[in-house]
């Protein structure tokens, strides 16, 4: 009997989400999303909207009540409620995982207690610690909020022991972890399924280029020997059989100078380096993933054509409505997420570019090289 899906989060992740379970209707009969904008982007693809915050206790126990399994595309739900319902809905993945990882210090401390590759780091309670990190793990190094930090929001570098206070008054109060910096050849990731009976499958490592600590682009394959891939991607199988859950987890790496590969942090979702499995791949991540909570077979995660991602951003000129983006071309698939106004840095589409006829990832760059300019996002008149 098809079981009625709720998602804690309605954007773009949502939407997508929602755009893949519309094509598994023997599965799942309607998607209820929980998310605070009304007219969010899965609304707009056919998923009834609960309005309300992401960690509003009465709203997660209405979206409960309503479904029969409950996942996110955001990990800022309340993991102690979502816990509390567990009885009303099947919620994956779980949130003792969720509630792990909302927390980078104890996402950090089970990580290392599993044996898995994690940069040294600390917890900080006060700035004294601060000073006391400097002294143990050297310049520069990173200052994290613990909690709700996205997209680079939650870091600052300390590059000397002139920049600790402006350091930690930047976080005004938050709790903080303090992490050795790593000096990395390469930001890579691996999206990592596990189903609800234990099987397990990753996608090819990917290179991941950020700017202004947002991701930007996506390189699938991503341009390390084979060594290193493995490596990585064994890093990935070993964290999902600790993990508790179902689900797609996106598995953010750095691999050192001296092709050593470390876990950055993990996301309990679909992930933006895993958007190219849209056209590049056997399954998307967004089907795999509700196939990983609806405990069916996990389908082929091997890439058919070499991609690339590369995320359509708001341009840092202005706020407000934008003309809309026109792309036609062979291989080139253009995403939007039905986001009426623009913001400086605000992710509102992608494109994936496309080795339909064999091309190489340098070919690709060079094709992306001349798209950028169709893809600057500029006021409407």
């Amino acid at each position: 009997m098809a079981k009625i899906l709720g998602i804690i989060g309605g954007g773009q992740l949502g939407m997508m989400i929602t755009e893949a379970a519309k094509k598994m209707p023997e599965e799942i009969s309607e998607i209820i999303v929980l998310d605070p904008t009304e007219n969010c982007p899965a609304s707009q693809v056919g998923a009834t909207q609960i309005i309300g915050d992401f960690k509003d206790r009465d709203a997660i126990i209405e979206l409960a009540n309503k479904s029969d399994i409950i996942t996110y595309e955001i990990e800022s739900g309340d993991s102690d409620v979502l816990k509390s319902v567990e009885t009303n809905a099947e919620i994956n993945p779980s949130p003792e995982t969720l509630k792990i990882i909302q927390d980078k210090f104890l996402q950090k401390s089970f990580l290392d207690e599993n044996n898995i590759p994690v940069s040294e780091f600390m917890e900080i309670k006060n700035i004294e610690d601060v000073k006391i990190g400097l002294k143990k793990f050297g310049i520069p190094v990173m200052l994290k909020a613990r909690r709700d930090a996205y997209d680079g929001r939650g870091n600052f570098k300390i590059n000397s022991e002139r920049d600790v206070q402006n350091a930690y008054d930047y976080f005004k109060g938050q709790p903080l972890l303090l992490e050795k910096f790593v000096p990395f050849s390469m930001e890579v990731s691996v999206i990592a399924s596990r189903n609800t009976r234990g099987q397990i499958k990753t996608y090819p490592l990917v290179e991941n280029i950020h700017e202004e600590n947002i991701l930007r682009e996506t390189i699938a394959p991503a341009r390390v020997s084979e060594i290193v891939a493995k490596k990585a991607e064994q890093i990935a199988e070993k964290t999902m059989t600790v993990l508790k859950g179902a689900g797609i987890f996106g598995i953010e790496m750095f691999i050192t100078k001296d092709n050593n590969v470390v876990i950055n942090e993990i996301s309990p979702r679909v992930h933006n380096s895993g958007h190219h499995t849209l056209q590049s791949s056997e399954t998307s991540q967004f089907e795999q993933h509700l196939r990983a909570i609806l405990g069916l077979e996990l389908g082929s995660t091997k890439l058919i054509h070499n991609s690339i991602m590369y995320n359509i951003l708001g341009s840092k000129a202005f706020t407000g409505e934008y003309n809309p983006l026109e792309i036609s071309e062979s291989g080139v698939f253009l995403k939007m997420y039905g986001k009426k106004i623009s913001k400086p840095m605000r992710k509102l589409g992608h494109i994936n570019i496309v080795g339909i006829n064999g091309e190489t990832i340098d070919e690709l760059l060079e094709k992306l090289q001349s798209l950028k300019q169709k893809m600057v996002v500029k006021a409407s008149n």
